[in-house]
C-alpha cells in the first residue's frame, strides 16, 4: 500500500549535508559539546540545543570534569520519564579521547525496571553516600527534596534534562518551586538541558532574575541539521481530513517508511474517545496482525505481503508487557533499522525518544505545546544511514460550519500553523543583521546590510537576539490576537509596528522603548528574511517581499515593515483547502476580529486617506476584501473618537 495523497508542505527545507554537527575532536566532542565544555566552569549553565545534538554526552563531559577538577561530590540527572533515563547509562568516553567514562552503577539508575523499593529512599541516602552519579526522574527528585533540607545539595551538581518542564510559578511547578529552593539554599552546580524552551502555557521557564544567573549555551536547529551526513531534507506539512480521522489515516500512512504515529489525547476533539479501538482502525490500515513477540512487538502482513513489525505504546493494560516493549525499542530498535518498522504511541515517545531510523512523524489533531511538536519533530530529525528525508506531518480536522465545533476547528487549525511557522524561523540559516550606511557599505559573509536598521545598542538587547530570539517568536506566534492578524486580518505594518512591540513588552518589562524598537527591527527583519524566498540572477540575489522580488542589496527597514512575515504559510494554506473551507476560516477571523487600538487608528489613517483619494470613495465595511473591511472598521473608530471629543468639549465649555 503507498500513500493515496501527500501532505501539503509548508516548510521545506534542505541541508549542505557538511558532517560538521557530527564530526568528533580528539576528546570525542562534536561541536555543540565542545561548546558546552568551554563553559564547564558555570555554576549555572543552561544550554538550549535540538534533539540528537549529544546533550546527554555533553553533561556528561561538564559533570565528570566537575566531579574529578572542580570538587564536586555527587551528580544528580533528573529526566520526565523512564525511557529518557537510558540516555544517561554509562558510557565510554575513553574509548572515543576522553579521559574518564561516564559510570553510573546499576542500583543508582532509578529509571531502569526493578530497582530499589523505594526510589526516593535511595535518593535519601545516595546523598549521604559515597557513589558518585545517580539517574533519576523528575517526579523522584521532586519527592526526595520534600524529605531534605536545601543544604542536602550542598556539592552536588544537578542536572535536568528537558528543563521546560520547570516554571517560575511555584504554586504551580513543584519542580519551579524545587529550583528556586536549592539555588537560593545551597552551593550547588545545576545544568539544565533543553531541545525546546517554549512552554505551552504563558508562564517564564525562570523568572528574569534567576534566568541571569545562568550561563547561556545555544547550538541551533540549522547548524545541527546541515551539519549532518545522511539527511538533506526536511518537510512539515498538513493534511485534512472530514468526519473521523479513522477512516482517513490511510490516506497520508505510508508502510513503507518508518513512521512514528501519534493518536490525538482522548480529551481532544479528534479523539473518539476509544484509544485502543483506534490502534485497531491504524492496525487495520496497516494490513492483518499475523503474531506477537515475546517483546510485545506485532507482526502485521501488509497489502503487498510484507510483515512489518508494529509497536503499540498505546494498550497500557498490561504494564509488565509494555516495559518489554519499551526496553526492546530503547535498547534493540535504537540500534537495529530491522527491529520496529511503526510505532503507534498516545502520550509516549516524544521526549527524548531515541528512534534515529523514524522518516516520517504522523501526528493526529492539533498540539497545544509549542515545545510538544518540536519534541516530536525531533524524533524525525535524527541523522541515519539511508535516511536522506524526513517528514513531520499534522492531520488536522477541517472545518465544517455545520458543526458546532467550527470556531474550535479554526483556531486549531491556526495554531497548527503558526507552530510550523515557528519551526520554518528555528530551521533557517541565520544572519547577522547590520545598519547600511551607503551604497559602497558590502555585509561580510553571513551578514545582511538592511538600510535603516538600528543594531542593538546594549548588552540586554545583545544577549535576547543572541540566546532567546526563537523563544521570543514563540510568544509572539502563541499569541491570539497575532494568530488572527497573522491569517489576514490586519495591516502588515501595524501587526509589526503595534502589536509585536507590545508583547515584546509584556515579556521584557525591563526594555526602554528604545530597546523594545531595536528588538522589533530584530524579530521582524530576521523572520521576513528567514520566510523570503531567495532567487539569484547572476551575481545577485533577490528576495520576495510583498509580491515583488528585491535586490537584497537594497534592503531597507520601511519596506520590511510592510511585509507580513509569516503571510506565505496562509496562502499555502488557502491552496490546500477548498474555497469554502476557505471562506469557513475567514468568516470565523472576521467574527472574532482584533480591536482597533489607537496605535494602529494613527498608523492607518494616512493610508485610509490615500485609499478614499484613490478609489474616489470611503472604504466598505461590506467588502470582500479583508484589507478594505479593516479600514473601514478604523474609519468608525476614528469617527467615535471624534464625536466622543466634541462631546468633551462641549461639556467642558458649557
Amino acid at each position: 500500500m503507498t500513500s493515496l495523497k501527500h501532505p501539503v508542505n509548508i516548510v521545506d527545507v534542505a541541508y549542505a549535508q557538511t558532517g560538521g554537527s557530527v564530526n568528533t575532536d580528539s576528546l570525542g566532542m562534536r561541536e555543540m559539546q565542545q561548546r558546552v565544555f568551554a563553559e564547564r566552569a558555570a555554576q549555572y549553565l543552561l544550554l538550549k540545543a535540538p534533539p540528537a545534538s549529544g546533550k546527554s554526552r555533553a553533561l556528561m563531559f561538564v559533570a565528570l570534569d566537575k566531579l574529578y577538577n572542580q570538587r564536586r561530590k555527587k551528580v544528580i540527572v533528573a529526566v520526565p520519564e523512564r525511557s529518557i533515563g537510558g540516555s544517561f547509562a554509562s558510557t565510554e568516553l575513553t574509548r572515543h579521547g576522553f579521559w574518564a567514562d561516564w559510570e553510573v552503577e546499576p542500583r543508582n539508575n532509578l529509571c531502569i525496571p526493578g530497582g530499589p523499593r523505594s526510589k526516593v529512599q535511595h535518593f535519601v541516602d545516595f546523598l549521604s553516600g559515597t557513589d558518585p552519579i545517580l539517574v533519576c526522574t523528575h517526579a523522584t527528585l521532586r519527592f526526595a527534596y520534600d524529605k531534605l533540607p536545601a543544604t542536602a545539595f550542598d556539592g552536588a551538581v544537578l542536572a535536568i534534562d528537558e528543563f521546560h518542564h520547570v516554571s517560575a510559578d511555584t504554586q504551580s511547578s513543584r519542580l519551579g518551586e524545587l529550583l528556586q529552593g536549592v539555588m537560593a539554599g545551597s552551593d550547588v552546580h545545576i545544568v539544565a538541558m533543553t531541545g525546546s524552551y517554549f512552554r505551552g502555557d504563558t508562564v517564564p521557564v525562570l523568572l528574569p532574575e534567576d534566568e541571569a544567573k545562568f550561563t547561556p549555551v545555544t547550538f541551533n536547529y540549522y547548524d545541527q541539521l546541515n551539519g549532518y551526513q545522511y539527511l538533506k531534507s526536511l518537510g512539515i506539512g498538513h493534511h485534512f481530513y472530514q468526519g473521523r480521522y479513522t477512516s482517513a489515516i490511510h490516506e497520508i500512512l505510508d508502510p513503507a517508511k518508518k513512521t512514528l504515529i501519534h493518536i490525538p489525547n482522548v480529551n481532544s476533539g479528534e479523539s473518539t474517545k476509544d484509544k485502543i479501538e483506534e490502534v485497531g482502525f491504524i492496525l487495520d490500515a496497516i494490513g492483518e496482525v499475523v503474531s506477537q513477540d515475546d517483546t510485545g512487538i506485532l507482526n502485521v502482513r501488509s497489502e503487498d505481503g510484507t510483515v512489518l513489525r508494529v509497536a503499540d505504546l498505546v494498550d497500557d493494560s498490561d504494564q509488565l508487557k509494555r516495559a518489554e516493549t519499551l526496553h526492546y525499542l530503547t535498547t534493540v530498535a535504537s540500534r537495529d533499522r530491522d527491529a520496529v518498522d511503526i510505532i503507534i504511541a498516545l502520550g509516549m515517545a516524544k521526549e527524548g525518544f531515541d528512534w534515529p531510523y523514524c522518516e516520517h512523524a504522523l501526528t493526529v489533531g492539533y498540539r497545544a505545546s509549542l515545545t510538544e511538536v518540536i519534541q516530536i519533530i525531533g524524533r524525525v530529525t535524527r541523522d541515519s544511514p539511508g535516511k536522506t528525508h524526513a517528514q513531520f506531518t499534522n492531520l488536522l480536522a477541517q472545518p465544517d460550519a455545520t458543526t458546532d465545533d467550527v470556531k474550535l476547528s479554526v483556531n486549531n487549525m491556526l495554531k497548527a500553523i503558526t507552530a510550523s511557522l515557528l519551526m520554518e524561523q528555528v530551521l533557517a540559516p541565520n544572519f547577522t543583521f547590520k545598519t547600511k550606511v551607503s551604497k559602497d557599505d558590502k555585509p561580510q559573509p553571513g551578514e545582511l546590510k538592511v538600510k535603516g536598521f538600528k543594531e542593538p545598542s546594549s548588552e540586554r538587547v545583545k544577549q535576547i537576539v543572541a540566546t532567546d530570539l526563537n523563544d521570543l517568536k514563540a510568544t509572539i506566534l502563541q499569541d491570539e490576537t497575532f494568530a488572527k492578524a497573522a491569517a489576514g486580518n490586519l495591516d502588515a505594518e501595524v501587526t509589526n509596528k503595534v502589536l509585536i512591540p507590545k508583547i515584546i513588552r509584556d515579556r521584557y518589562p525591563d526594555l526602554n522603548e528604545t530597546q523594545v524598537e531595536e528588538l522589533r527591527q530584530q524579530v521582524v527583519v530576521d523572520s521576513v528574511i528567514k520566510n523570503g524566498e531567495v532567487r539569484e540572477v547572476g551575481d545577485k540575489r533577490f528576495i520576495r517581499m510583498a509580491d515583488k522580488f528585491v535586490n537584497i542589496d537594497d534592503l531597507d527597514i520601511n519596506l520590511i515593515d510592510k511585509v507580513n512575515p509569516f503571510q506565505r504559510a496562509f496562502e499555502v494554506l488557502s491552496k490546500s483547502v477548498t474555497p469554502q473551507v476557505l471562506r469557513i476560516i475567514h468568516d470565523q477571523i472576521t467574527a472574532t476580529r482584533v480591536e482597533v487600538t489607537e496605535d494602529e487608528a494613527r498608523l492607518l489613517w494616512p493610508k485610509i486617506q490615500q485609499f478614499a483619494k484613490v478609489k474616489g470613495r470611503k472604504p466598505d465595511l461590506r467588502s470582500d476584501d479583508p484589507g478594505e473591511k479593516r479600514y473601514a472598521e478604523v474609519l468608525l473608530f476614528l469617527q467615535k473618537k471624534k464625536r466622543e471629543h466634541e462631546e468633551q468639549q462641549r461639556m467642558m465649555q458649557g
